[in-house]
């Protein structure tokens, strides 16, 4: 079985530098843990560090997870961070402390279940800024405010925006500016106190030394900076951060040598995907590795060999193919035999589909 190494000291570094460097603008942040799928024993390994007291709070889109985080953690605050359905609004409240929203009928019915839980539930209020995803158009926010205002059981700790997830909108000083004055014109208009403003994400990191982040954004939430060392603004390397906590390790079922060009009628009713065979000549071979994962456990293009000389074939559903050219090192002497492993480097969405799926041995370090 395949296997996906998870080195939680390493998330526990990246978090402490994250700490360290947030702690400096005077910024709050949730951890993002939707990556992790819920998994108990790395969750346990992060929640019980002391590190994590220094942390905002846990943010979480699913309540299943949400739901293990309590149980390992009863104390610790938790947020919901997309729009709740209305039909959840009782787990809402009971399980998250916090939750993001854009539905005054969701808000409604989140009042209503923390009347009955004897809460008061605490939200933010998205704006859209113009990536198009969840948030309050701006000209009706004012109304909205008001509207949410009259709710005995909800208190509003700020606003925030989502940038950079969908058509990939960078969060720039103008767009963040826009957050701030929203915080301004919703203080004066009403006399509140909005405790978060939250428009930064691992995107966004890279803004903070360049002094392009307004004073007022004081929250983060943060997923991918802290699992994978990386800011999607340029896909490299931020700061010191840790870029290897997960390793994909997948084992060599057949090696053999065979030809690049499929021998027979090629129809439509393949379920796999494979490499453009163009630019080999019918008679070229070299020796193939057949691994054991395939589309059911992550898509090919999330994951890659960490040896460079190793190329996609293709691949089906459980079953993927690789080219190791002549299998032959710099002496000569064969490098990989059935039984190896080969190990993997993995994007964002590559390792949370591999901690989905159930099929994958997860190893804790």
């Amino acid at each position: 079985m395949a296997e996906l190494e998870i080195d939680s000291k390493k998330i526990v570094e990246n978090i402490s530098m994250i700490n360290a460097l947030l702690n400096e603008y005077n910024i709050e942040w949730s951890l993002i843990t939707k990556i992790l799928s819920g998994h108990e024993e790395t969750l346990e390994k992060i929640l019980e560090n002391s590190e994590i007291k220094k942390v905002h709070s846990i943010g979480e889109s699913r309540l299943t997870n949400m739901k293990h985080i309590k149980e390992i953690c009863p104390d610790i605050v938790t947020m919901y961070i997309k729009p709740p359905a209305p039909e959840l609004a009782e787990d809402i409240v009971a399980n998250a402390n916090i939750s993001m929203n854009t539905s005054l009928e969701t808000i409604k019915q989140l009042n209503k279940a923390a009347k009955k839980l004897k809460k008061v539930h605490r939200i933010i209020i998205m704006i859209e800024l113009g990536e198009l995803r969840e948030g309050v158009v701006r000209e009706n926010v004012e109304n909205f405010f008001k509207s949410v205002l009259e709710l005995s059981n909800i208190r509003i700790d700020g606003i925030g925006t989502n940038l950079g997830c969908m058509y990939g909108v960078e969060p720039t000083y103008d767009k963040l500016i826009q957050l701030s004055l929203y915080k301004q014109i919703l203080e004066n208009r009403f006399n509140i106190k909005l405790n978060l403003i939250s428009g930064g994400s691992s995107i966004t990191l890279p803004l903070i030394k360049q002094g392009k982040i307004p004073k007022t954004v004081n929250h983060f939430r943060l997923g991918e900076a802290i699992f994978l060392g990386l800011t999607p603004l340029t896909g490299e390397q931020f700061e010191s951060l840790h870029t290897d906590v997960f390793t994909y390790k997948a084992n060599i079922l057949e090696i053999e040598e065979k030809q690049y060009i499929p021998d027979g009628v090629l129809s439509d009713g393949s379920v796999g995907h494979s490499t453009d065979l163009d630019q080999y000549d019918v008679h070229d071979r070299s020796y193939k590795a057949i691994v054991d994962f395939g589309i059911l456990d992550v898509d090919v293009n999330e994951v890659t060999p960490m040896n460079k000389d190793i190329q996609f074939i293709g691949t089906t559903s459980d079953l993927t193919v690789y080219d190791l050219g002549k299998n032959l090192d710099e002496q000569k002497n064969t490098k990989y035999k059935v039984g190896d492993k080969i190990h993997f480097h993995l994007s964002y969405m590559g390792a949370a589909r591999l901690m989905n799926s159930k099929f994958v041995e997860k190893d804790v370090i």
